[in-house]
């Protein structure tokens, strides 16, 4: 049976907190021992850092299963799998002896035109086709900014041997994170991630994003919100010039915007725009792919697939650092075609780290095996439910989510919708204190945990956050 939250001031028996009992050095208590880490860490410079929200760290010294160990003894739940990444969980021995056994035959080499290693070939034989039929072709990165940047070098580069190169400009959704890279951080849609770094770079045009519970576009008589948005974009590409742009870039469900989840008809209406202006359609599933919202890659939910997906996070769990994206057949003999005039002249020096992709096999072998896209659907329906009984308190403005991947939106007054970035603050702090570990994202809290989790660690989530409502409600 699902747990539910059954009202105010639910009493929590035991720690909350739990214990972890690292072995202090030379006498130190673990908070004084906390302390000289913290004061080391003053050398490192943070991502999105800001020295009052880095005042106080959590330092993590220990992860098992969906519980992280601090080295001030606290055990918290981790409500968010990393940074929506460790979907196989803390301390998985398979995924550190396939690091191990590969860095004792070749942890790196370069994978630059002219060489390459197994494991980057056989993870690109195991991702062809695998998340959409008609994308056989891989490219490696690092990461999601990279493979993002990626997306847009790709697809500017197809459209000049398509012999229309002014077909340049992206279209991206307003609140969209698609990373930090220069290109991709103005590609994001969130104004706090530009202000330190412009002038912006050209070719990046926002859109009104498909949210059913607060849409910010027009909506005309009769129009859904699904329909609205994607008559956004047709409107954006016709007011741009359809010569001119060349992708449209979208998360399948948006994570750092809200985790706003589409209307059912706004993804298939898109792919129409899409190719009736031939406008590429770029899947950024950095968050979405590989199992987390109940399908593999989550546009199958309305049955579509893209021209170009971005992925990297949960391919290998979080236990290497590995991104990238694929090209649909298309595009790759297009890119074929120009052989012999000219290379694709773009590449990392960790583009297809043997190592990482050593990892990235052995964890779709985890995944797999475990079926993470049917574990998603099922804990995901019990977390969602979960979260839905809180809907009692005044501020729960709405709760939505797809598979594993969840947000509760906190409000001033639900009749008017009101946003209230303060409260969810204080929630997202109280959760800590009561060993839950969430993101706040403007007036959302975030949920995400590993997909490894158990119906008992997603029951704790939901009391966990109850009581921390309770002691602010």
């Amino acid at each position: 049976m699902t747990l539910r939250y059954w009202g105010k001031k639910t009493k929590v028996e035991g720690n909350m907190l739990g214990t972890f009992n690292p072995s202090p050095n030379n006498g130190e208590t673990m908070s004084d021992r906390t302390q000289t880490w913290i004061e080391k860490d003053k050398k490192q410079l943070h991502p999105v850092y800001h020295p009052k929200s880095h005042a106080n760290p959590m330092v993590i010294e220990k992860g098992e299963g969906v519980w992280l160990h601090l080295t001030d003894g606290r055990k918290i739940l981790d409500g968010m799998a990393g940074l929506w990444n460790v979907n196989a969980g803390y301390g998985r021995e398979e995924l550190a002896k396939a690091a191990y056994d590969q860095m004792m035959d070749l942890a790196f080499t370069s994978n630059f035109s002219g060489m390459t290693n197994l494991p980057s070939i056989q993870l690109a034989e195991k991702l062809a086709g695998f998340a959409y039929e008609g994308l056989n072709s891989t490219f490696f990165t690092s990461g999601g900014s990279e493979a993002n940047d990626s997306a847009f070098k790709t697809a500017r580069y197809y459209w000049k041997r398509m012999g229309k190169p002014t077909k340049y400009k992206v279209i991206a959704r307003k609140g969209a994170y698609h990373g930090v890279t220069m290109s991709a951080t103005f590609a994001t849609g969130l104004e706090k991630y530009h202000t330190m770094f412009g002038p912006a770079v050209d070719g990046f045009v926002h859109i009104p994003a498909p949210n059913p519970y607060r849409y910010e576009g027009d909506l005309k008589p009769g129009e859904t919100v699904g329909q609205a948005a994607a008559r956004a974009l047709e409107e954006a590409i016709l007011r741009e010039g359809a010569d001119t742009v060349a992708a449209f870039i979208a998360e399948p469900v948006m994570g750092v915007g809200g985790v706003l989840v589409p209307p059912d008809d706004y993804f298939p209406l898109v792919r129409q725009v899409c190719d009736k202006y031939e406008v590429l359609l770029i899947a950024d599933e950095v968050i979405t792919g590989f199992g987390r919202t109940g399908e593999w890659f989550a546009l199958k939910h309305w049955n579509i697939k893209p021209d170009i997906l971005s992925f990297a996070k949960a391919i290998t769990s979080g236990y290497a650092q590995l991104g990238g994206i694929q090209i649909s057949d298309a595009i790759r003999d297009t890119m074929e075609s120009a052989a012999d005039t000219e290379s694709y002249m773009h590449g990392y020096t960790y583009s297809g780290h043997a190592m990482a992709c050593a990892v990235g096999l052995k964890n779709i072998e985890i995944m797999e095996r475990e079926n993470f896209p049917q574990r998603a659907r099922d804990l995901g329906k019990r977390l969602l439910d979960g979260l839905k009984s809180l809907s009692e308190f005044p501020f729960v403005g709405d709760v939505r989510g797809l598979g594993l991947v969840c947000g509760v939106e906190i409000v001033s007054n639900k009749e008017t919708k009101a946003a209230d970035p303060a409260m969810t603050m204080k929630i997202f702090k109280a959760a800590e204190v009561n060993g839950l570990r969430t993101r706040p994202l403007g007036s959302t809290l975030a949920f995400s945990p590993p997909i490894s989790i158990n119906e008992d660690e997603v029951d704790e989530i939901v009391k966990r956050l109850g009581a921390a409502m309770d002691g602010i409600g």
